[in-house]
């Protein structure tokens, strides 16, 4: 029998603690331990990630893709299990591992699921710490809307996911990018610039629909400068997966991918703002054991 750590980010917008309750009862009923810790700050959750894994217990992500980013930057490569309570307002990896919302059927896989390698990103910046992200790492007109997002903490998900982005385009100018991908360069210029492990970022946009999250590789998604009406129909296209068909799209595929711009802008990951471009992303292949389900 399993025993948890579920570390909680009380801050999140999903009310974490309410969705934990049904689940740690039910795995307090088949007979596991589970201790419920609430997390002051990311650095905090992740002292409590460390504590828990040296304990030997599987630790439990209860908030959103920030908080599953954190986490994984404590355990990656420790060999702790760990699991995810999807309890964010995004909670793209959730989506991309095919985690249920379902009390009896999460905690259920919580038990009996086998852990699985996954991949995780190693994020270094030019300027500022380095750190872990599950997700997606992004610069530019998504990054920018990332700043607004967090701006609006009293919306539902779904509202503020709706008008960061278009605060975000109102403003936008096109930049010129840098990308190089395992050592060869490549300019472009447009609105973005995604290093995917995940196929789902920014509430449910499958923005890289062929990224596995065990495949050892990054999937390099770029937006190239195009009319804005034009965008506006790529961004209508991002929940199927159906804009890597256009022209105005590049996917670029690799270990090691590090971008720079031609003006100050942010970067993003997992849902949080991280730093300023330029910045280098590294796969870490299998660096995390999760609870998945094994379909």
């Amino acid at each position: 029998m399993r025993s948890f750590t579920a570390v909680v980010n009380p801050a999140a917008g999903g009310d974490p603690a309410a969705k934990l309750i049904p689940v740690a009862r039910r795995l307090r009923e088949a007979g596991a331990e589970v201790a419920v810790e609430y997390s002051r700050s990311l650095e905090h959750a992740a002292e409590l990630a460390r504590a828990g894994a040296a304990r030997g217990d599987a630790v439990i992500a209860a908030g959103g893709d920030g908080m599953v980013g954190g986490l994984a930057g404590a355990l990656a490569g420790t060999g702790a299990a760990f699991g995810i309570l999807p309890a964010g307002r995004g909670n793209d990896f959730a989506r991309q591992l095919g985690l249920p919302q379902d009390p009896d059927r999460l905690a259920a896989l919580l038990l009996a699921a086998e852990p699985r390698l996954v991949d995780a990103i190693q994020v270094v910046p030019d300027e500022g710490p380095a750190r872990v992200v599950v997700g997606s790492v992004y610069a530019g007109v998504d990054s920018v809307a990332n700043m607004h997002i967090n701006r609006l903490t009293r919306l539902p998900g779904a509202l503020a996911y709706y008008l960061g982005p278009l605060r975000a385009i109102a403003t936008w100018r096109p930049v010129s990018y840098r990308i190089t991908v395992d050592g060869r360069v490549h300019e472009e210029r447009g609105y973005t610039v995604v290093t995917a492990n995940s196929g789902f970022y920014g509430y449910g946009l499958h923005i890289a629909p062929d990224a596995a999250v065990d495949d050892g590789l990054l999937d390099v998604v770029v937006i190239r400068h195009a009319p804005k009406r034009l965008f506006f129909a790529v961004m209508r296209e991002l929940p199927h997966g159906t804009h890597v068909r256009r022209p105005e799209i590049e996917v670029l595929r690799g270990r090691d991918v590090r971008v720079e711009a031609d003006r100050e802008l942010p970067f993003g990951g997992d849902g949080e703002l991280l730093g300023t471009v330029p910045v280098r992303m590294r796969v870490l292949p299998g660096a995390l054991r999760v609870l998945v389900d094994p379909a």
